[in-house]
């Protein structure tokens, strides 16, 4: 199984980005779970997004109202629509997908919020 992240950058606080998470080598139907984590530099990865086991999405306190998880099952790939950025979205984002019991994880994307 292997994972592509796209869509890292520099923006500017209060802008936008759409971050792609391309999976192959499975498919979305056996997939048990998927979403996006998030580490900045010193601090312990955290969730940022996620669709769960059990069909439901789950969002991190700090991105609630501001990003969007969402999937397109035909292309086997799902997005992360950041909106409102602030500096402290600032952090490398890891995509991960879950299958069998066993996490499969990207190689990450810089995203930096800065003026």
């Amino acid at each position: 199984v292997q994972l592509v992240e796209s869509g890292g950058g520099l923006v500017q606080p209060g802008g936008s980005l759409r971050l792609s998470c391309a999976v192959s080598g499975s498919s979305f139907s056996i997939i048990n779970a998927m979403g996006w984590y998030r580490q900045a530099p010193g601090k312990d990865r955290e969730l940022v997004a996620a669709f769960t086991s059990g069909g439901t999405t789950d969002y991190g306190d700090s991105v609630k109202g501001r990003f969007t998880i969402s999937r397109d099952n035909a292309k086997n790939t799902v997005y992360l629509q950041m909106n409102s950025l602030k500096p402290e979205d600032t952090a490398v984002y890891y995509c991960y997908v879950k299958q069998f019991g066993v996490n499969y994880w990207g190689q990450g994307t810089q995203v930096t919020v800065s003026s």
